[in-house]
């Protein structure tokens, strides 16, 4: 992964050459977060883990005025494009004109396991915007861990900080999320 790095700092400004270069070495690591993070999704959701990787990367890619300092920033900017994929997905699936949240079940399609739903997402994400005021870091890496599907240690090596500090500030971030999601039910 120090390739990613010293692509970005050779390019220095983002090109599209320089996403040629990065996107083979980053691929298989997004698409294999995305692939976790899909496998949490309710059944019956229509995304894709390929689908969520090509559509991050055509939001990281934008306009193609992006400059990433150096593997942490893509990564974390990568984990933020997913992010607000997935909510933007969940918000719509949500809205009233699409059922509001209403959905049509099947005996054969119950399962016992808890899934994470779309209005949990959306739930999810406003609890960890409400963190970022108090806790920009400790929100960084719950959304690293959240909507990236980063274990601890990676997320702990893509944010700079060890893996005993991200402990804490996951023990933190999980109680203050706790904390906020049970006070609005």
């Amino acid at each position: 992964m120090a390739d990613i790095t010293r692509i970005l700092e050779e390019a220095g400004e983002f090109d599209p050459k320089t996403a040629e270069r990065i996107l083979p070495l980053v691929y298989e690591e997004l698409r294999r977060l995305a692939a976790a993070k899909m496998a949490s999704q309710p059944a019956g959701h229509t995304l894709q883990a390929t689908a969520l990787v090509h559509e991050a990367y055509l939001r990281l890619l934008g306009n193609g005025e992006h400059s990433w300092e150096n593997r942490r920033h893509f990564f974390f900017a990568a984990a933020e494009a997913m992010r607000h994929i997935l909510v933007d997905r969940a918000r719509k699936k949500a809205a009233i004109r699409h059922g509001g949240g209403l959905s049509r079940q099947s005996l054969d399609d119950v399962t016992v396991a808890a899934e994470t739903t779309d209005e949990n997402v959306v739930r999810v994400n406003d609890a960890i915007e409400a963190l970022a005021a108090q806790d920009a870091e400790a929100a960084e890496l719950v959304k690293l861990r959240f909507f990236g599907g980063f274990e601890l240690a990676p997320a702990a090596e893509i944010i700079g900080v060890s893996e005993r500090t991200a402990k804490r500030r996951w023990a933190y971030a999980r109680a203050w999320l706790f904390k906020e999601l049970t006070r609005s039910l």
